[in-house]
């Protein structure tokens, strides 16, 4: 038995020794899978005139609007996002899964200690006591020699499914901010739309008071006043419309940076300026931006993570090899214990293969290989997204630039126009109709020009995202 031992201990040093050299582990290497052709500059991308300023999408793209109180929600949501703090949960558990795959290189040591007691049958017991005692101590070592890189192949996809958490981490940092962002540009929007409704409606209420009063000389008609209160409350009445969406979104800020709904009332309720709208937004070359998005690199390491199990489950035709042994002692009285004589040890070299199960494996490594097809089909489709949305952003931002300018001109008209109607019914060489017709053009066209700026705003916000501005990897761990 000793020399059986010995050989067999040996040969499985051998096995172990060839293993570790070879370094060899079944199923297919991962190659990153080739992108799409593109080319070498977006399609919708603006072209690029001398001397002139152009934004980047880094990693503080917030910074671009020279709004303080914008960079600090979006600084404090980064810190403080409950999603946020779910992602890192998820992060961390991927972690622990790593660490735990990688424990499988080395051996399983355990520690045991056993007491007996027996009392056996008279027939048992006939040449001895039927009362017998034991005791035992024993420190054991297993380890699965890695032949054919079933171990190895399970932390390369543990490693790769980490690397998709951290790119997802970066994916869900772009989202965050672009949404504190974009709830920002959303907010600022309605309070200067508010105002505008507020200050037509008191323009039209001084309307309203000319009205009376020339009625009340004689040189007006009830027609008229009846008009003019109904333009006057009609513009009235846009304006609790707008009071709820600045509740709406000075709410949504607040759960964003991670707080209750209520907490950032006080400090949104003071209208302030839309942001400054960025200069002209460099978007790099396609080839750029599929290095640069998360999504597209947690797409990546997805694919990574199934073509790795396609090599754990094939591992799974071969058999699986382990080393083990014991060292411990055993006596019939715990004071013998760990005496010379009661010294015991064993060697053993364990064969598991299921060579029966083949068809279960089989199907198990079809299973394996569907997944990868599928990583596959979604890191293509992943790429196309990212080419989608970053056109897309691009020729939104535009024609909302070309909008707002058109906007922004007719606004200044129609306010012209508006204060000649108002001079030329004060001489009476026009009728009441055309004032109220004149200030309901102004009202929209003003308003019309707001919404405007802050959809510019919400455009340039959803381009440096489909850029994946505002993530670094500084912010997530590695």
């Amino acid at each position: 038995m000793p020399e059986l031992r010995t050989t067999l201990g040996r040969r499985a040093l051998v096995l172990a020794s060839a293993s570790l050299v070879a370094g060899c582990a079944v199923g297919p290497d991962f190659q990153s899978p080739r992108p799409p052709a593109t080319g070498e500059r977006f399609a919708r991308a603006e072209p690029v005139q001398a001397q002139e300023p152009r934004a980047l999408p880094d990693t503080a793209f917030w910074r671009q609007f020279q709004d303080p109180q914008l960079s600090g929600l979006v600084e404090q949501a980064l810190g403080a996002n409950q999603d946020l703090r779910l992602a890192l949960a998820r992060l961390d558990g991927a972690q622990a899964l790593l660490r735990e795959s990688r424990f499988d290189q080395i051996p399983t040591v355990t520690l045991s200690g056993q007491a007996t007691q027996q009392k056996r049958s008279e027939s048992e017991a006939l040449y001895g006591p039927r009362s017998l005692r034991s005791y035992s101590a024993g420190l054991s070592a297993s380890w699965e020699i890695d032949v054919f890189g079933r171990v190895r192949r399970n932390i390369e996809a543990h490693g790769a499914e980490l690397r998709a958490g951290v790119a997802d981490l970066a994916a869900l940092q772009v989202a965050i901010a672009a949404q504190v962002a974009g709830s920002y540009a959303d907010l600022r929007g309605w309070q200067q739309r508010l105002r505008l409704a507020e200050a037509n409606a008191a323009n039209q209420d001084d309307t309203l008071r000319l009205v009376r009063l020339r009625l009340t000389h004689g040189s007006g008609t009830e027609f008229d006043l009846a008009r003019a209160q109904a333009q006057l409350e009609a513009t009235r009445s846009r304006i609790p419309a707008l009071q709820a969406q600045i509740a709406v979104a000075q709410h949504r800020l607040a759960v964003l940076t991670g707080q209750a709904p209520e907490a950032l009332i006080t400090a949104l309720d003071a209208p302030a300026a839309l942001p400054q709208l960025p200069p002209a937004i460099d978007p790099g070359t396609p080839a750029d931006l599929l290095r640069r998005r998360p999504d597209v690199a947690a797409a990546e390491a997805r694919l990574h993570a199934a073509t790795a199990r396609i090599g754990v489950a094939t591992a799974e035709l071969f058999p699986r090899l382990s080393l083990g042994g014991l060292l411990g002692s055993s006596a019939l009285h715990s004071s013998a214990l760990f005496e010379g004589g009661s010294a015991t040890s064993s060697v053993f070299l364990g064969v598991d293969w299921s060579f029966l199960d083949v068809g279960r494996v089989r199907a198990r490594i079809a299973t394996s290989e569907a997944g990868a097809q599928a990583s596959l089909a979604q890191y293509q489709q992943t790429v196309l997204l990212a080419l989608e949305d970053t056109e897309n952003a691009l020729v939104r931002l535009q024609r909302t630039r070309t909008e707002d300018a058109h906007l922004a001109l007719a606004a200044q008209q129609r306010e012209r126009a508006e204060q000649l109607a108002l001079r030329r019914y004060h001489l009476g060489s026009v009728g009441l109709y055309e004032v109220l017709d004149a200030q309901r053009d102004l009202y929209a066209a003003q308003d019309a020009a707001a919404d405007s700026r802050a959809r510019g705003l919400r455009a340039a916000v959803a381009l440096y995202q489909a850029l994946a501005g505002g993530w670094s990897e500084e912010r997530v761990p590695g």
